[in-house]
């Protein structure tokens, strides 16, 4: 099937191209883009008059958690075991409409739901999985509660994320490994939803997360951190973690420690705002947690805006699954306010979040040999204001070619 777009204004990952271009899409990759004027269009070519449009990579989302559709962990542990996976269905289709292809699941997504994407049973982007989340006992996805009841139910496709000490810790990620992760989640640091620390608590020693970081690295494979408190962030990244997700409490130490390890930051920044917005919405939020929230939405936005402005390398990210699917285009505009540029939050969203999720595959950018994953947009996006509704300049969603939305 070949796709040709006419006359489209193109960011191709890395940049707005000067002018109007073509871009061919054929048997799932892109063949061409070219200045418009001199492409032929085969007979059996679907032609797309694309003037006055904006062509981009597929986004792709650095940290959703597919099963979950928002913090009210009341509601989730009343539902029945296998309502998630048929939530996940769901969510998944939501965030393929919002033309986000691919995307890095924290935590949640097991290999089964992979594997349906891949085959064509449902729909939703590629997908990296975590399977589950690493914590130490009692840290931020230890989720036994005082009650006794554990809100995090382990079964057979997601084994038990909690570890202690090193060897304990290298056994649970290769568990992980075992039950089909592509990349291993740990928790660094304590968090907004966890009940028992606080976002400063540093969790797991240096050593426990150099024996992850190494058990990864034999699988050919990394380590991403949730790490908020600043301790905890420089623990991850002097231990060889990959990216560092949310950064809350980034001092200057720790933004240049980011910039001498080449490592990523996922920012994240719309998370703590939705669980200030489901509170405010009726929903049931421990008010320890929405206290949390308020106390760290400031500071968050601030370490993000330093880490700009010292060239640390961003990958969009949203935590979705805090709030609800669908939602994840928000973190766009966050990210321009922040600081980045109209390019750089484009960017962040395809070529860099690329390199950091599947480096080696051919991903995130609009250039002859990469997947035919793209999203037309029905403007040309010149203004970085555009992105506060950029979800509903939507047009049409591509993903190995196919029109999917």
């Amino acid at each position: 099937m070949t796709t040709i777009f006419r006359a489209v204004r193109v960011f191709d990952g890395e940049r707005f191209l000067d002018g109007p271009h073509d871009v061919i899409f054929d048997g799932g990759a892109i063949t061409q883009v070219s200045p418009t004027g001199g492409t032929v269009a085969a007979p059996d070519a679907t032609v797309v008059d694309a003037i006055g449009k904006t062509l981009t990579p597929g986004f792709i989302d650095c940290h959703i958690h597919a099963p979950f559709s928002g913090a009210a962990l009341l509601e989730q542990v009343m539902q029945p075991f296998s309502y998630q996976f048929f939530e996940s269905v769901r969510n998944m289709a939501t965030d393929l409409a919002l033309g986000i292809t691919t995307a890095r699941d924290a935590g949640g997504g097991d290999a089964g739901l992979k594997q349906a994407i891949a085959a064509g049973l449902i729909a939703g982007p590629r997908l990296k999985i975590s399977v589950n989340i690493m914590s130490q006992t009692g840290g931020h996805n230890d989720s036994l509660c005082l009650s006794g009841v554990d809100t995090n139910v382990s079964h057979p496709g997601k084994p038990s994320g909690v570890a202690d000490g090193p060897e304990e810790c290298r056994k649970k990620a290769r568990e992980l490994f075992r039950a089909g992760a592509d990349q291993i989640k740990i928790c660094t640091t304590g968090g907004v939803l966890s009940p028992a620390d606080s976002p400063e608590h540093s969790q797991f020693t240096v050593a426990e997360i150099r024996a992850i970081v190494e058990e990864a690295e034999a699988h050919g494979s990394y380590v991403l951190a949730h790490a908020q408190g600043t301790a905890g962030i420089k623990n991850a990244l002097n231990a060889g973690v990959r990216s560092i997700e949310h950064g809350i409490f980034l001092d200057d130490e720790a933004i240049q420690l980011l910039l001498d390890k080449d490592a990523y930051l996922v920012p994240t920044l719309i998370a703590p705002l939705w669980v200030i917005r489901l509170a405010d919405s009726g929903h049931h939020i421990p008010q320890l947690m929405v206290d949390k929230a308020k106390r760290v939405a400031d500071t968050h936005r601030d370490a993000f805006a330093r880490a700009v402005r010292a060239g640390v390398k961003v990958a969009m990210g949203t935590d979705t699954g805090v709030g609800p699917h669908g939602t994840n285009l928000e973190e766009l505009y966050l990210m321009y306010d922040g600081g980045l540029t109209l390019e750089g939050v484009l960017k962040a969203t395809t070529a860099t979040a690329a390199e950091l999720v599947a480096p080696g595959e051919k991903l995130g950018r609009l250039t002859p040999g990469y997947l035919a994953d793209a999203v037309l947009l029905d403007c040309e996006l010149t203004d970085g204001a555009q992105l506060k509704d950029i979800s509903s300049h939507i047009a049409a969603v591509y993903q190995g070619g196919k029109q999917v939305g």
